[in-house]
This record gives C-alpha cells, structure tokens and sequence, in this order.
C-alpha cells in the first residue's frame, strides 16, 4: 500500500510540473496558423535585445561565479580550520537572502549608494554593473557556501594544511594549489547555482535599470503572445541544464579521491 501512495504521489508530481510545461512547449510552436513551426523560437533569437541581455546576463553570472569563489572559499576554509565555534554564526548570516527580499537589498543598496552618498556607485555604467554583481553575489551566498561548505567536510582539511604547511607552502598556495582543487567539484556545483539565479533575476536588475535578461522576459510577456512561451521553454531549459550539470559533478565529488 506504501508504494501505491509512493508511486501515486511521485505520477502526480510529475503531471504537475510536466503537463504545463508540455501546454507552453505546444503554445510557443503554434504561431503559424495550422501547422507547428519555430517562428516564435527564431523570432526571439533573431532579436537584437535578446542578444545584448543574454549575453549581459552571462557576463554578469561569470563576474559574480568569480566574486563568490574568492569570497566564499577562503571564509568556509578559514571558519572550518580555525573558527569552528563560528560556524553557526556564519551559516546564519550566509541564509539572510533567503529570508531578506531582493526588493529590500537593492533599495538598502540604492540608498545606501546613490550619487549622493560616500560612494556613488549608481552615478555611473560601471559603478552600477558592480553593485548589480554585489546584489547576485548576496542571492546566490546561501548557495554557494553550502556547496563549498559541503565539499571541505568530504576532506581532512587540518591534515592538508599542516602537511602543506611544514612542506613551506604559504597560505596562498594552500588555497590555490590545495584546497580549492580538493572542492572544485562543490565550486562547480555553487557555480551552475549561481549561473541560473543570475539568468533569471528580475528585481535587482530593474530596479538598478540594467539591460538584464530578466526584465527582458518581463517586457517581453507583456507585449507578445507566442514569444513569451518560448523565451519560457529556454529559460526553463537553461535552468535544467544547470540542475543536470550539478547532478553529473556531484557523481564526480562522490567517487573523486582527495588530493594531496
């Protein structure tokens, strides 16, 4: 009976989520009248503004992947070999975005750095790009910390470092040529994370009025029929890549040896 329910319960998900996916897949090929066709799909891939924010939306992603592997790696390393009573504490500050609404961080960072504060990011292209790439970092922390903090419980991080340590490594060679290949694996995995929160952040880029691919969707949607759809089903279909991504390097993390 338990694997009636079981299987009852795991048919329903998958109806759930699929069925919609199936209508909008179908919808966004039926913009030929009678007769099914990638209009829509070449449509928006011929569109000039779907280059330009996609591609800014991968520059973005990139920019904030390398942000967190510099901030995030050295912290969980130093937190785990030197301050283990501080763990609860940083845990609970790396889960605040997930609690804190993006609206609220980047109106804290509008105020905080508008053209009349100590530092005026917003008065420039520039300045504004980099708090973009802040407010990413912020949403995409809960993720990446886990998945680094993860990956330094798989290896004995103390023995590595006194091993490096009385070989005459210094901390940066610890990092670089020790530590970080040992969870390059939870890097990558923080890292596809990361690249579909960025893809499809709406607010932060909005607000801040940057050529993102979120807003894009956005407008989109609201001025098209059939393109919406298919901006959707790729939108969707970048995200489970990502999701089978992590899947295929969590099977590398689990059967990949520490290295020394």
């Amino acid at each position: 009976m338990k694997k009636i329910w079981a299987w009852g319960a795991l048919v329903f998900g998958l109806l759930y989520f699929i069925l919609p996916l199936i209508g909008m897949t179908n919808f966004s090929l039926k913009m030929r009248r009678g007769e099914y066709s990638f209009d829509a799909y070449a449509k928006v891939f011929a569109d000039p503004r779907f280059q330009e924010t996609f591609t800014y939306s991968v520059m973005q992603a990139l920019f904030t992947i390398l942000f967190g592997v510099l901030l995030v790696v050295p912290t969980a390393y130093w937190v785990r070999l030197k301050l283990p009573r501080l763990r609860p504490i940083i845990e609970f500050i790396t889960l605040l975005p997930l609690v804190i609404p993006a609206i609220v961080i980047v109106f804290g960072y509008i105020r905080l750095y508008n053209t009349s504060s100590w530092l005026p990011l917003t008065g420039s292209l520039t300045g504004t790009n980099i708090l973009l790439m802040f407010g990413y970092a912020t949403l995409a922390l809960p993720y990446m910390y886990r998945a680094v903090d993860t990956g330094l419980r798989t290896i004995d991080v103390a023995t590595l470092t006194e091993a490096a340590q009385s070989l005459g490594a210094g901390w940066t060679t610890i990092l670089t040529k020790i530590i970080l290949p040992n969870v390059l694996v939870a890097v990558l995995s923080g890292a596809f994370l990361t690249f579909a929160i960025v893809i499809g952040e709406f607010t932060m880029a909005a607000l801040l009025n940057r050529p993102a691919f979120g807003p894009y969707m956005q407008l989109l949607g609201a001025n098209r029929a059939y393109e919406p759809a298919a901006l959707a089903v790729i939108a969707f279909g970048i995200t489970w890549g990502c999701l089978g991504l992590i899947q295929l390097v969590s099977r590398f993390q689990k059967s990949a040896p520490p290295k020394a």
